[in-house]
């Protein structure tokens, strides 16, 4: 293998896998999303070369890994959370496929179920919720199809459409007392919480910064229960 695609994690940097991070202190190049963890960053060899993602387009990023990748190099593509979950991964695979050059994914925990846990919000919970639906908040959604589905819903990247994604449930029949929250900075030492209904999530959560998940349910409930001392936990 010349390329590695790894999780980091979604934030805290014990909870990469063991894999990953032995990748990391043997690598020859590292390009790491701009979330990732510095301490994780630090991790690779003095004489790596490391690049960051934050000034590069992902036609860039892909260029650079066929690059270093037909070198021989051992590559390890570095990117928040796991690689295949709203991460890029698969365009990023399928790239190295295309080009011939071996590649192996590296999975990584999830912020789809670990940011809520540390907010004390089980995505599932027996007699509660036991499908989890989950959508990027960037991109074009299916109100309708959401507010129907039952369940949890669990929304990325979407802090900066929370009051409309909250409006649009509404007006697509979701209850506005339906439980909601925002964890921002899920499991880092400066993790902020907002619960409270659909309808009054986007006052609750004013103040907070990305990047940050969006969770919708009743599972959100029991967080007052589980975990009410983790981070700034705002009740409207």
């Amino acid at each position: 293998m010349t390329v590695f695609l790894v999780g980091a994690g979604p934030g805290d940097p014990g909870l990469i896998t063991r894999r990953g991070l032995e990748l990391i202190r043997g690598c020859d190049v590292l390009v790491h999303d701009r979330l990732v963890s510095e301490e994780l960053v630090d991790e690779a060899p003095p004489d790596a070369l490391r690049i960051g993602r934050e000034r590069l387009d992902q036609e860039e990023i892909n260029r650079l890994l066929v690059l270093y990748g037909t070198r021989g190099l051992t590559v390890v593509r570095l990117k928040g959370g796991d690689p295949f979950v709203f991460g890029r991964g698969g365009e990023e695979a399928l790239v190295l496929a295309e080009a011939g050059i071996p590649f192996e994914v590296v999975p990584g925990v999830s912020s789809l179920s670990a940011v809520p846990a540390a907010a004390g919000i089980p995505v599932t919970q027996r007699g509660v919720s036991s499908q989890v639906t989950v959508a990027n908040g960037q991109g074009p959604l299916d109100f309708a199809a959401l507010a129907r589905t039952g369940g949890t819903l669990v929304f990325f990247m979407a802090l900066g459409r929370l009051a409309e994604i909250a409006d649009g449930l509404v007006a697509s029949g979701l209850a506005p007392e339906t439980p909601a929250a925002v964890i921002a900075s899920g499991t880092a030492p400066e993790q902020e919480s907002a619960v409270s209904t659909v309808g009054r999530i986007a006052e609750a959560a004013e103040g907070l910064r990305s990047p940050a998940l969006v969770v919708v349910g009743d599972v959100v409930s029991l967080s007052a229960r589980i975990a009410a001392d983790r981070g700034t936990l705002a009740v409207v």
